[in-house]
């Protein structure tokens, strides 16, 4: 008589919990939903992940803006922009990149505690996506490109601007860290095609304090007979005998940009209990012993997964001669490194919402008691069920990002010069050919971006 008196109860009591965790399952990530561009573009279908992004957007060609904006909007933006740099599309990735900053905003890993980052750790359809200061600096650098590319000093020295507001933020919450060499490296040849010597040598040397940059020597060489501004790095690269030459007019140059792989992203992970308290004990707020006994233990949040590079190395030649490329910027460890840093406190703000979920689960378990044995169980399961299935880690991150920035200049003469680039990885190596025409003195910027 008993045992039919209480599997019915079981089985009603159980069907909301099963529903509202298939729901749950069903609720799709960022990452989920730009998965088919991403596989686009790693099969060097460009134009497909183009249009899927656009379809994201809610629009019908990447000529248009959203007219609506979500939390997801401007992190979307950013992706299609670029995706259309990677096309040769400079100015409409331009405009993109510019509409993106201003809906960003900035994720203060210096100052935000475990409750912030907790709003950072979960989906929230009211809140806009937060840059990672890695990320701010690389869609200035990366709009410098455009500019660079269109031959436009005037916006570029505008983009070069906002990358030292970055920069200064920077310095001023982790002096003892270097961040942003590609972005710095851009900032500093803008700085001297304006003719800011003392500007340019300033940003030459923060490149050098990232990457070895044996490019930038010869540049060095001609800057410092016009400024006096020197470092230990600076005077490493000088030439005592140079001393007291005159200074050199600028010559023509091409500067080569090639972006190859794909950063890691986000995507939801679980790992036990007992795992992350070991990661995050001093992160997380509240009563720990309440963990003992929930029936979920695992704990969820957004962690970095690698993703497919199908091109790991370039090289790049001009005429007859091989130019080495300098590696100036390992994105993917950029990225890394600063997520390591954080995720410390991602896992204790996941950690405190568990706790809050198994005291509410608790409560709920006491209260079904009072009424029957089995009640009990059942009203905890669903309790706890329903915030576990209503738990969806923020999985949004900047995933078209490269993997590695490698870049040279070369003086030429003036005149039309084709330059032969060859990306090498998994499978054929793809050769590319662009032909330039440089001015005396004058500048031409090759950007190759492959996306996978």
């Amino acid at each position: 008589m008993y045992s039919k008196t209480i599997v019915p109860i079981g089985r009603r009591a159980w069907l909301p919990l099963a529903l509202v965790l298939a729901l749950g399952a069903g609720c799709a990530t960022y990452s989920d939903r730009t998965l088919a561009a991403r596989n686009s573009l790693l099969k060097g279908d460009l134009h497909g992940g183009e249009a899927k992004l656009n379809g994201l957007l809610g629009v019908d060609s990447s000529r248009d803006l959203p007219s609506k904006w979500g939390s997801e909007t401007a992190l979307t933006l950013l992706e299609r922009a670029t995706v259309l740099q990677a096309q040769g599309h400079y100015r409409v990735s331009a405009r993109d990149f510019s509409a993106a900053e201003k809906e960003l905003e900035l994720l203060d890993i210096a100052r935000d505690d475990v409750g912030s980052i907790g709003k950072y750790v979960y989906s929230d359809d009211a809140t806009k996506y937060k840059t990672t200061p890695t990320e701010k600096l690389l869609l200035n650098a990366f709009n410098m490109v455009n500019y660079l590319a269109q031959g436009d000093l005037a916006g570029a020295r505008v983009e070069a601007r906002r990358f030292e507001v970055m920069r200064k933020y920077l310095r001023d919450y982790a002096p003892d860290e270097s961040h942003g060499a590609f972005g710095a490296y851009l900032a500093g040849l803008i700085a001297e095609r304006s003719g800011d010597a003392e500007e340019a040598l300033r940003y030459y040397d923060e490149v050098l304090a990232e990457s070895q940059a044996p490019s930038l020597s010869e540049p060095i060489r001609r800057l410092a007979r016009l400024s006096s501004y020197r470092t230990p790095r600076i005077s490493a690269v000088l030439d005592e005998a140079e001393s007291g030459q005159p200074a050199q007019p600028l010559p023509a140059e091409i500067v080569v940009i090639v972006k190859t792989g794909q950063s890691p992203v986000k995507e939801a992970r679980r790992i036990p209990v007992g795992a992350a308290l070991g990661l995050a004990a001093n992160y997380v707020s509240g009563d720990t012993k309440v963990l003992e006994y929930g029936m979920f233990k695992v704990v969820s949040y957004p962690d970095l997964m690698p993703a497919k590079s199908v091109f790991t190395s370039a090289s790049v030649r001009l005429g007859e001669s091989a130019v080495a490329l300098d590696p100036i910027t390992n994105v993917s460890a950029e990225i890394s490194r600063e997520y390591e840093a954080l995720k410390p406190k991602i896992v204790g703000a996941a950690l405190t919402r568990m706790i809050v979920r198994a005291a509410a689960a608790e409560a709920a378990r006491y209260a079904g008691r009072q009424q029957s044995s089995g009640l009990g169980f059942l009203a905890a399961a669903l309790v706890e069920g329903t915030m576990v299935a209503l738990d969806k880690p923020d999985t949004r991150s900047w995933s078209t990002l490269p993997a590695r920035v490698q870049l040279t200049r070369i003086a030429v003469e003036p005149g039309t010069h084709e330059v032969e680039l060859e990306v090498r990885g998994m499978g054929v190596p793809v050769r590319v050919y662009r032909t330039v025409e440089v001015a005396q003195g004058g500048l031409a910027v090759i950007d190759l971006t492959t996306l996978r």
